[in-house]
């Protein structure tokens, strides 16, 4: 039986606290599945964003996309995915990923495999309520360790962050989504689940069982050309760390040197100016709504199982979630049938 796909929207922890709920609302009852937060560095803590779009909402599945285990203890994330659970009637899933941009902490991240097995280890002692407790390399959780507030489930969904073989590889043995953030290509999803297939037959797995998302900057505009412009500045901090990763294109490095130079100058705007036309399409969703359907549709018939358009959506939140409700999802659903 082939996993229905789904339509979702991930947000950036950018907005005022008010916002969330109202838009989040309003996705949900244009027909829009899923709502994740992200967790990058120096953003909303995403728990607290979801908490309001869970008071807000009914059906609409919550994800944090994604913890690291670096800026969070497995401890503090397992009592946040469990509160989150809780307030939201069972339908959040955890998200944990590698993580971007965390040498600004002077973090090493060079043990992220153990770190986020650990993680995933002790979140699941901590929700399950063992009393065996977890013994990792990074992270451990003694005997008897057991939360004193209620869990509204032993254990949510969880989705792996990643464009790496050998993490898409772990993915495809324990989780339920693969999250390639950042992307909008098509021709990726084929490497991540031939990667996550390795996984899939070790663990002796479903193809069904692990659904692949594709998650990028969304500009939406009537206007075109303006979605697009926007876009290159949204665009420029994530491509810059993440288009040596896709390994269907070729990026210039010398072009990312320069990115990098103004990126660290917070030019944001000029870096995102120096993006090829063809480079901008494979990692963001842009221009008109029909354009952003059709891309999106793309997507879909190479094999995702949910496109997430995420933060700005639109020349400001509010008109680009209109657009995305009102005229996206529409001929999308034409396209792409849940």
């Amino acid at each position: 039986m082939t996993t229905p796909v789904e339509y979702g929207v991930g947000f950036g922890g950018l907005l005022s606290p008010g916002e969330y709920g109202p838009l989040a609302a309003h996705l949900e009852e244009s027909g829009f599945h899923v709502a994740t937060a992200f967790g990058d560095l120096m953003m909303q803590p995403p728990a607290m964003v979801l908490a309001d779009m869970a008071r807000a909402t009914s059906t609409m599945r919550l994800g944090v996309g994604c913890y690291t285990p670096w800026t969070h203890h497995p401890v503090e994330i397992a009592g946040q995915i469990a509160y989150l659970d809780h307030l939201s009637g069972g339908r959040a899933f955890l998200g944990l990923v590698r993580g971007s941009w965390l040498d600004q902490l002077g973090i090493d991240t060079s043990t992220a495999m153990p770190a986020i097995t650990d993680t995933l280890g002790v979140v699941q002692a901590v929700l399950s309520g063992s009393a065996d407790g977890y013994t990792g390399t990074v992270y451990s959780l003694a005997p008897q360790t057991a939360p004193y507030y209620p869990v509204f489930r032993p254990s949510v969904p969880l989705m792996i962050g990643t464009w790496s073989p050998r993490l898409a590889e772990f993915a495809g043995a324990r989780a339920d989504e693969i999250q390639v953030g950042g992307c909008a290509n098509p021709a990726m999803i084929g490497h991540i689940r031939a990667w996550a297939n390795r996984g899939i037959a070790a663990a002796d797995r479903s193809l069904d069982d692990v659904r692949i998302v594709l998650t990028a900057v969304t500009v939406v505009d009537e206007d075109g050309n303006a979605a697009r412009t926007r876009a290159r500045t949204e665009a420029a901090l994530p491509l810059h760390a993440i288009a040596a990763l896709d390994r269907t294109i070729e990026c210039d490095p010398e072009l990312l040197d320069r990115m990098g130079t103004l990126l660290h100058e917070h030019d944001h705007e000029a870096a995102g100016r120096l993006i090829p036309d063809d480079i901008l399409d494979h990692f963001t969703f842009c221009g008109t709504p029909e354009q952003v359907a059709e891309h999106a549709a793309a997507c879909y018939d190479a094999g995702a199982g949910r496109v997430e358009f995420d933060s700005p959506f639109g020349l400001n939140s509010a008109g680009g979630i209109d657009l995305l409700s009102r005229r996206v999802l529409p001929i999308l659903r034409s396209l792409v049938p849940c």
